[in-house]
């Protein structure tokens, strides 16, 4: 997994990215085992959820990690009838990451951040492994990944 963190670290270094890259020795997986590591809550952290479209383009819904994302709404959102979750090995071939560890940032995607994950100072997010986060503002992921701030939470009034 070093691998994939140290490719993060140098893509934020490179891109003058202004995020924390954090190594935990415990797993950060889940919204839960990441909010222990950090002594945080799950308010703190955003989910990066991989979706592709029908022609085979990686869409990344970023909600908070308390959220669900609507998948009809991303589907309005990004002009296609419906989009699915990818799989691990297009989370991985898309990306350059894989599933537990992938970053709001760093790789070509439409990236969708709920209104809702604005309202944050600082989020975490994936740090390239399951024991790596990224801390950052929440308008440093926009600058980031070039993301568009939508309403995609499900079941969610924003």
């Amino acid at each position: 997994m070093k691998e994939f963190e140290k490719k993060l670290q140098e893509y934020i270094k490179n891109n003058d990215i202004d995020a924390q890259h954090l190594v935990f020795e415990q797993s950060c997986h889940s919204v839960a085992e990441a909010a222990q590591a950090v002594n945080g809550s799950p308010e703190d952290f955003v989910k990066n959820i991989c979706l592709v479209t029908p022609d085979d383009q990686l869409v990344v819904a970023i909600v908070k990690g308390e959220d669900r994302v609507d998948l009809a709404k991303v589907g309005e959102v990004v002009g296609v009838e419906k989009v699915k979750r990818a799989k691990p090995n297009q989370v991985l071939e898309k990306s350059g990451y894989p599933c537990g560890g992938v970053p709001s940032f760093g790789y070509e995607a439409i990236f969708l951040i709920d209104e809702r994950v604005m309202l944050r100072d600082i989020v975490y997010t994936g740090g390239g492994s399951d024991v790596s986060l990224c801390s950052a503002t929440p308008h440093e992921l926009v600058r980031a990944n070039a993301g568009k701030i939508v309403a995609i939470a499900k079941g969610v009034e924003n």
